[in-house]
């Protein structure tokens, strides 16, 4: 039930090359914007459209799904939403006052152990939460130093800054568990994290062979890791971890920690203990049979034939759409 009739990009060969993935799941070729730094805006007036879909750098992500609600458009936006707390206040009160919805598209609360676990909570399994942990824990090293990677090198600049930088994927599914702002809410914060290893030191070596380089020698990089520790209004606590640059398997942890129960999902296979022993295999099926939710019975199998990102982007996609087509609330709005 949706159509995709407009793509934008400041580069023209990537709006064609979007255009190609239409073509070749033979639909009508889209309106194309391209060609300078504003051609979104004149994207966004068309009246034409219902939901812009944004997927730019960091920085535009606030900006755009302002100025989309503004203009009459529901927003969905790339985490992160916003870059500091006056743009998510922005964003609160611009969706509250065009009465238009903002969703930060955090697919990783629609992957498939997630939701289970989700529902597994909302049915009691694990009794009172006492504690989850998160993480974006993936070695971005190499492309965040790759010429051809991320458009104008965008993604290392934003590594310059200190701190948590993309909290979110590892947050995001254990904020549904505990309700957060349904509830629940975050109170207060501890982080702390590592000095940077290896960000200063690639940028030295690559510069030695490659003049384009210079520019990110003599930088603060943010730390490898940071850990943050959070505390809710209810007494729970939350762990999160962010590391993009060491050499370690891909993890965000996905842990829930609660009066009867327990679950984790990394380092694989995902599993869940209701004491010192882990589940046996049978056990996690019946646990599967017995807590595997609605949205996955109707569209799971669909969602992992089609991908992305194992299916959980089709699924969260799928949702939204479900959601705006029905008159529902999201499943994350704009708080």
């Amino acid at each position: 039930g949706v159509e995709i009739v407009a793509l934008c990009d400041k580069y023209e060969d990537r709006v064609e090359k979007s255009q190609k993935i239409l073509e070749n799941q033979g639909l009508p070729r889209a309106k194309s914007f391209s060609g300078s730094e504003d051609a979104w805006k004149r994207m966004v007036e068309d009246p034409d459209i219902d939901l812009i879909y944004i997927t730019t750098p960091w920085a535009y992500h606030a900006p755009m799904a302002i100025y989309a609600m503004e203009n009459g458009k529901h927003a969905a936006t790339e985490i992160p939403a916003a870059l500091n707390p006056e743009e998510a206040w922005q964003l609160v009160e611009t969706s509250e006052r065009t009465k238009k919805h903002c969703m930060m598209l955090e697919n990783c609360c629609y992957d498939f152990f997630e939701l289970m676990t989700l529902n597994m909570a909302r049915q009691g399994y694990f009794g009172e939460i006492i504690h989850g942990e998160g993480a974006y824990i993936h070695d971005l090293l190499d492309l965040n130093f790759n010429k051809n990677g991320y458009a104008d090198m965008w993604r290392l600049h934003e590594n310059k800054k200190q701190g948590n930088l993309y909290p979110m994927h590892g947050l995001g599914p254990i904020s549904q568990i505990m309700n957060i702002n349904r509830g629940d809410k975050f109170e207060y914060l501890t982080s702390m994290q590592s000095a940077d290893f290896l960000m200063a030191k690639r940028a030295e070596e690559l510069a030695a062979e490659d003049d384009f380089f210079d520019e990110f020698t003599g930088v603060s990089y943010r730390g490898n890791m940071n850990t943050t520790v959070i505390r809710t209004n209810k007494g729970r606590t939350i762990m999160v971890q962010h590391d993009v640059t060491s050499p370690r398997p891909y993890s965000r942890i996905h842990l829930v920690s609660g009066t009867k129960a327990f679950a984790r999902k990394w380092p694989s296979p995902a599993r869940v203990a209701k004491g010192h022993s882990w589940l046996s295999a049978d056990e996690m099926k019946d646990l599967e049979k017995q807590f595997t939710p609605e949205i996955v019975k109707h569209v799971g199998e669909m969602a992992r034939q089609i991908g992305g990102h194992g299916g959980m982007d089709f699924m969260m996609d799928w949702r939204l759409v479900d959601c705006l087509r029905n008159g529902l609330p999201l499943d994350m709005d704009v708080y």
